[in-house]
């Protein structure tokens, strides 16, 4: 930032990346649920901010994400220029590769734009698809 100081937020979101710790229990399946209001990006097409509600619902294998990291993570794509598609597509690789879950779901709920509303829903079974 020219003639500024980067904020500590700013520093945290740009050095954000998922954490993970045990999963407190191992061989039970059970079903996180977690919703994310206050996503943002670009088009990157026109430039013009995207919002939308991300929702991932995840089965723990050994590990789960820690919500923090999580929240910082979805702050680093408020400047990027991505798709809507895209960026599902990239939450559930990033999840993935961060926590191995046994089975992933991540839904993209875009405000409506133009009369458009969007809602993309990408999926990982651990083993499968």
């Amino acid at each position: 930032m020219t003639n500024q100081e980067i904020k500590y937020g700013e520093r945290e979101i740009q050095e954000g990346k998922l954490i993970t710790f045990p999963n407190p229990r191992i061989g039970r399946r059970y079903n996180i649920e977690i919703t994310l209001p206050e996503f943002t990006c670009k088009c990157p097409f026109s430039g013009y901010p995207d919002f939308a509600t991300i929702y991932i619902t995840y089965v723990p294998d050994e590990k789960v994400v820690e919500l923090k990291a999580l929240k910082l993570y979805i702050n680093s794509y408020r400047d990027r220029y991505i798709s809507h598609e895209e960026s599902a597509n990239q939450i559930l690789d990033d999840f993935v590769a961060a926590c191995d879950p046994l089975e992933a779901i991540v839904k993209t709920d875009f405000t409506p734009r133009g009369n458009v509303h969007t809602v993309v829903e990408v999926r990982h079974i651990k083993g499968g698809e």
